[in-house]
């Protein structure tokens, strides 16, 4: 039987939001990532059978299919199609398994999957507003009436949903404050050292990642203000960045692999997505790690290292509490509170750090997951190859 194969995967450097990349349109960030991919691993545009990117918002800038432009704006042939997926925050994460079904399947021979988001341009809640529509409908809201408040716009929030986590699992203020400070230390350690350089294609003059915080400590932590509830324990600090980027992995089969005579990178051993709660809406990285060390056969203590998204610190610190995981394998190398979260993205960015992180330290498994809008979360786990 075929497995799925990852042959290369590379990303922009993540912008902040007004950052360096804010003048890159989508478009462009992601047919940037598109050709860096090809050309790590070594194929050429007419190798591949279709493009699936991850994109939240998908509206204005993002809209009308913002994976075909990116083929179109690459320079790649006309024939090769292009489709856009919204699995909220987990997208480009989604956008990998289902390259990895395409490719399992024989409906194709090579996809390059990803994700892209420019925050800057294109604001979180762009397609939610004026005149755009009531996205949940009144089903949903008498659902979950007794739950949330009914005069709010948007019934369910992911920053009161990061509360809830928080009080759900018992994880203080101050842990919150020192998992944020370690991302930025460890992602600022990474980047002295090099190690994200093989997985940027620098881009706008831009060679590394804008949102790490370098002076940060614990007492600029500690005296910021909760952010979304007035006697809350979540800050601007211990959440995700707005941020613009995009990243891209070549997923194909083993055989088809030996065929264009490349070596794979990894091998995608399974793959997993879990529905969970919307109004506590971010613990399903939980369950999703339960069902997918199921699926594959694995025990906690068999992966290497862990991706977990740091949309807020308490979704990781939830997740260490909940399955025991060593928290030294937890990402190493920082995640999105210092690195940024550009939505649409950031399943194919930690795909791409996870993957590089095992090459260079030799870890041979890797787990990823992510918490999602509307309570859902999903889960990956690779093996490393070469």
């Amino acid at each position: 039987m075929p497995e799925a194969v990852v042959l290369a995967a590379a990303r922009t450097p993540v912008g902040k939001r007004g950052g360096a990349l804010s003048g890159v349109h989508a478009v462009d960030l992601a047919s940037h990532a598109l050709n860096a991919v090809l050309d790590h691993a070594g194929l050429e545009p007419d190798a591949v059978d279709d493009v699936m990117l991850g994109c939240v918002s998908q509206v204005g800038e993002q809209s009308w299919n913002v994976a075909r432009n990116a083929v179109l704006a690459a320079g790649w042939p006309e024939a090769i199609p292009g489709t856009s997926i919204d699995r909220q925050c987990g997208s480009g994460q989604q956008a990998i398994a289902n390259a990895a079904a395409a490719v399992l399947a024989g409906h194709a021979d090579v996809v390059v999957a990803g994700g892209v988001e420019s925050m800057t341009r294109v604001p979180m809640g762009s397609n939610t507003g004026a005149g755009a529509g009531e996205p949940y409908g009144p089903a949903v809201r008498d659902r979950y009436s007794d739950r949330v408040d009914a005069a709010r716009a948007m019934p369910f929030d992911q920053g009161v949903g990061a509360e809830l986590v928080a009080e759900r699992y018992g994880i203080p203020r101050e842990a919150m404050d020192e998992f944020s400070l370690a991302s930025h230390r460890k992602a600022a350690d990474a980047t002295d050292k090099g190690a994200f350089e093989a997985e940027i294609a620098p881009l706008a003059e831009m060679r590394a990642d804008e949102g790490i915080r370098r002076d940060t400590n614990r007492e600029k932590l500690a005296a910021l203000q909760p952010a979304f509830r007035a006697e809350g324990s979540v800050t601007a600090g211990s959440s995700s960045q707005i941020s613009d980027g995009a990243a891209a992995l070549v997923v194909t089969t083993d055989e088809h692999a030996r065929r264009l005579g490349v070596a794979p990178l990894a091998r995608i051993a399974a793959a997993a997505t879990v529905g969970a709660d919307p109004v506590m809406m971010l613990d399903g990285p939980i369950p999703a790690t339960a069902r997918i060390l199921r699926r594959a056969g694995l025990d906690l203590d068999e992966i290497d290292v862990f991706e977990v998204n740091e949309a807020f610190a308490s979704v990781p610190l939830a997740w260490l509490a909940e399955t025991g995981a060593d928290e030294e394998r937890l990402n190493p190398r920082g995640g999105a509170i210092a690195l940024g979260h550009p939505l649409g993205a950031s399943g194919a960015r930690l795909a791409t750090t996870m993957l590089h992180y095992m090459r260079d330290t030799g870890a041979h498994r890797g787990l990823q997951t992510m918490c999602e809008g509307g309570g859902m979360a999903n889960a990956t786990v690779f093996e490393l190859l070469r």
